[in-house]
């Protein structure tokens, strides 16, 4: 692609030499303002749309799919965020890698991203000054900036810029710093050098992350079904889990990070200095018993400006007691466990009812000292129980 842009009426002109040493500044800055890599490509329809298109219509997209196939015109076109955009720079930045240890089985596990605040703000904040900076460079050019709120394709574009290569998992992976990371773009209108995409496939012939997945959310390599995937489900889809999927949750409450920490290329994920990303979380953790007893003002003051308010309350809740379900020894859980567990049978939510519901059938099965406590308490919740989805949980906890 020629760097003389001077055809484009109301474009800014640069020639080679400006254009090099405008890029060199401009990584100078984003690496100022926070942002760890960059990687810049041209405003052109991203590659493999037909591909995206044809993921949707097998139904791997789950309760995003009306939202992603509302835009999916748009998605082609990144030019349709910024009239006359040339240039799309594409920035990782790298968040809390922190090993995890041993987790309790009465504490939920969050996604590392989520460990910190809310990246949204944060991200939007660099991004704005950094279009900013590029705007007082280069006099009467334009520039947008999206972190995951108009319909990008950041992970397309991030890997035609060179920032990484698709891994088995569907995450960008980057030969430096593994997948730890977010996305975010800026466009312009600014015609910038590209970088080259990365031309070898480094994933080989492992299938680390395919063959740890709990949920067997991955139908081959490179595709994921979110109707299966724990962060889709934990974060996105706040009703009913099935029931063949809830035992694979595990501990999980919010997210997942099985197939990141499971891969190679994240052993020396580099993690982040930045106050807001590092963990407010004690291991990565959250008391099941806990969020069981959040009421909505509760749960809304007690994860504001976090990413983990995105699963509402009722999406956490019900997580929070299919993880309490799924502990492995219940005869020796604390007696506040079974206290909350029995209190959210009790909750104005039906699908936060229900799991807890499911959740003590579990535990009656694997414990002889709770099981008659147990049928005594949802013999007597079935009798009050008004929901019929919530009622026919309660009969097959004692069934």
């Amino acid at each position: 692609m020629s760097l003389d842009d001077s055809d484009a009426p109301g474009r800014p002109a640069l020639s080679q030499p400006d254009a090099a040493g405008l890029l060199a500044a401009l990584r100078q800055e984003a690496e100022r303002l926070g942002f760890s890599r960059l990687g810049v490509t041209t405003a052109a329809a991203p590659a493999r749309q037909d591909q995206f298109a044809a993921w949707l219509d097998r139904g791997f997209a789950g309760v995003m799919e009306g939202w992603l196939r509302r835009h999916l015109p748009l998605r082609g076109q990144p030019d349709s965020l910024l009239e006359g955009a040339r240039s799309v720079i594409m920035l990782a930045t790298d968040y809390a890698a922190e090993e995890s240890t041993i987790v309790a089985a009465d504490r939920g596990r969050v996604a590392r991203y989520a460990w910190g605040d809310d990246y949204h703000g944060l991200l939007r904040d660099r991004l704005n000054q950094l279009g900013l900076w590029l705007e007082a460079q280069v006099p009467g050019c334009q520039t947008r900036g999206v972190v995951d709120s108009a319909p990008l394709s950041e992970r397309e574009l991030a890997a035609r810029a060179g920032l990484g290569w698709f891994g088995k998992n569907t995450m960008l992976i980057d030969p430096r710093a593994g997948s730890y990371f977010f996305l975010s773009g800026l466009l312009t209108t600014v015609v910038l050098p590209i970088d080259q995409p990365l031309q070898v496939d480094h994933c080989g012939t492992c299938t680390a992350c395919l063959d740890a997945c709990p949920t067997d959310a991955f139908p081959e390599p490179r595709v994921l079904d979110a109707t299966r995937c724990l962060s889709s489900l934990t974060i996105e889809d706040h009703g009913p889990i099935a029931t063949d999927l809830r035992t694979g949750f595990g501990n999980w409450v919010f997210g997942c990070d099985i197939c990141q920490e499971v891969c190679p290329w994240n052993r020396h994920a580099p993690g982040t200095a930045e106050p807001a990303l590092r963990s407010r979380l004690e291991n990565g953790t959250l008391p099941l018993a806990e969020l069981l007893r959040l009421d909505e003002s509760a749960f809304r003051e007690r994860f504001r400006g976090s990413p983990i308010i995105r699963a509402k309350r009722r999406g956490l809740l019900r997580s929070a007691a299919i993880a309490l379900g799924n502990h492995t020894a219940p005869e020796i859980a604390s007696p506040d466990d079974l206290e909350a567990l029995t209190q959210a049978l009790t909750d104005h939510e039906p699908i936060v009812r229900g799991a807890a519901a499911w959740a003590l059938g579990q535990w009656r099965q694997r414990s002889g000292q709770l099981a008659e406590t147990i049928v005594r308490t949802l013999e007597t919740h079935l009798v009050s129980e008004e929901d019929p989805a919530v009622q026919a949980e309660i009969t097959a906890a004692l069934d």
